[in-house]
């Protein structure tokens, strides 16, 4: 008996789920990722700000590529947090591992707004900012791989597709309000302004939002799936061992679908702006709302994606997604350039209206090819170990691209080639849900 049929079988069907216990899951979930995702993503919003504030250089090219450098790092340390908050989640529940993520991300985010720039304490400065990306990356290696499972196993097995929705729609909000919050200031303030004090204030929001979303999770119980797996003491003592022993096939999986959906979508999120800002010369407050409102709209097209999914299997409605951002990458580039903010945009959003079909059925695929006793552990290093390859690093590998070739459309093709990696993956699966 495979993996996905010993999940499928004592410990989803048999767990009974109640009705408030699922809606309090869906908003601690997904409010929790909405906050996990504004906090990491505002620093790939606020990278042409924050660049010369703690890496000075005469070559602009230079200080940006150093501070996406960093962000990147953020994301390469996300396995080493995915093992520690998959073995907290796998050994000591998913309710523990999903309150300790949310909260140092929270602390790591408050601190970065206070940090001292280059210009006050030098070097030192730049090593503070690293340092606090590494613990924002180490939290968020556990946040949305624990997220999608504990949503997948409070959710009743029937509607666990639909519900996969939940936690994308979470996730880009947040990416959406950091870049509304990032518009907003950049608005309000003078260029010196924002340059001086108001790109803190993004970071400084962690505050009161991770009291929220402390709220929220603190009021959960653990999954009916582990609750029942701690009553019969069929708890894993080495999940990393079991994962890399019994579920390399799945693991492998988890990787390649990682990478296409990290590489196409943090591209969207973090260097399109960065793109329209510095190369094609946007106002950088157009960009933040322009980027608000694309992500907004995909947002609004996750609840379909999440019917899609449940009427025509997830397996088959990603498959669309990644055909549709490889297909549209070259040409939003191409029309981006067009000297129109209105067409941009448009260009932009034609790229990221794959994102729902991409994200809503990998959220319940993803928990769906882990057997439940190393479902978190699995998840998060597959996960993480795909964002690190071509997620994270997307926004620097396509400045790279675009620096070294003169190209501005060659990132196109790095996002071909992870969709490509996804479709290949994708023919392996077997089960669906």
């Amino acid at each position: 008996m495979s993996a996905t049929q010993r999940s499928a079988a004592p410990g989803a069907e048999a767990a009974s789920f109640d009705p408030r216990s699922v809606r309090r899951a869906m908003l601690a979930g997904s409010i929790g990722t909405l906050i996990e995702y504004y906090d990491f993503s505002v620093y790939g919003y606020l990278a042409v700000v924050i660049a010369p504030q703690f890496f000075p250089s005469d070559n602009p090219a230079t200080s940006l590529l150093a501070a996406l450098l960093v962000f990147a790092t953020g994301l390469v340390v996300r396995p080493i947090g995915g093992v520690f908050f998959g073995w907290v989640g796998d050994r000591m529940g998913r309710r523990k591992a999903l309150v300790s993520s949310v909260l140092a991300m929270g602390v790591a985010s408050s601190i970065t707004g206070l940090l001292p720039t280059y210009e006050q304490i030098g070097v030192t400065a730049a090593v503070l900012l690293f340092l606090m990306r590494v613990v924002q990356g180490i939290s968020s290696g556990g946040e949305s791989v624990g997220a999608y499972t504990y949503i997948y196993e409070s959710a009743p097995p029937k509607r666990r597709s639909f519900l996969g929705a939940v936690t994308p729609i979470g996730s880009n909000l947040g990416f959406m309000f950091a870049a509304a919050t990032a518009g907003a200031i950049s608005a309000l303030t003078t260029t010196d302004q924002m340059n001086s004090w108001g790109w803190r204030l993004p970071f400084l929001m962690a505050i009161p939002l991770t009291l929220i979303c402390l709220w929220a999770r603190l009021r959960i119980e653990d999954t009916p799936e582990f609750q029942k797996a701690a009553e019969a003491a069929d708890i894993p003592t080495a999940p990393i061992r079991e994962v890399l022993a019994t579920h390399r096939t799945a693991l492998l999986q988890s990787i390649g679908l990682s990478m296409a959906q990290g590489g196409a979508i943090f591209l969207g999120l973090t260097y399109i702006g960065i793109y329209m800002t510095t190369e094609l010369g946007y106002d950088s407050t157009h960009v933040y709302w322009v980027s608000a409102g694309v992500v907004l709209v995909t947002v609004l097209l996750m609840v379909p994606a999440g019917w899609l999914s449940a009427r025509f299997g997830c397996r088959r409605v990603l498959m669309v997604g990644l055909i549709g951002f490889g297909v549209t990458a070259y040409p939003a580039l191409m029309l981006m350039g067009r000297h129109s903010l209105v067409l941009a945009g448009a260009a932009y959003l034609l790229y990221m209206a794959s994102s729902a079909l991409v994200q809503v059925p990998a959220a319940s695929l993803w928990p769906h090819l882990f057997e439940r006793r190393v479902r978190y552990t699995g998840m998060a290093i597959g996960y993480n170990v795909g964002t690190v390859l071509a997620g994270g690093t997307a926004p620097y590998i396509a400045a790279y691209l675009v620096d070294r070739t003169g190209n501005l459309l060659s990132p196109a093709f790095f996002v071909m080639t992870v969709c490509l990696i996804g479709l290949g993956t994708l023919l392996t699966v077997r089960k669906d849900l």
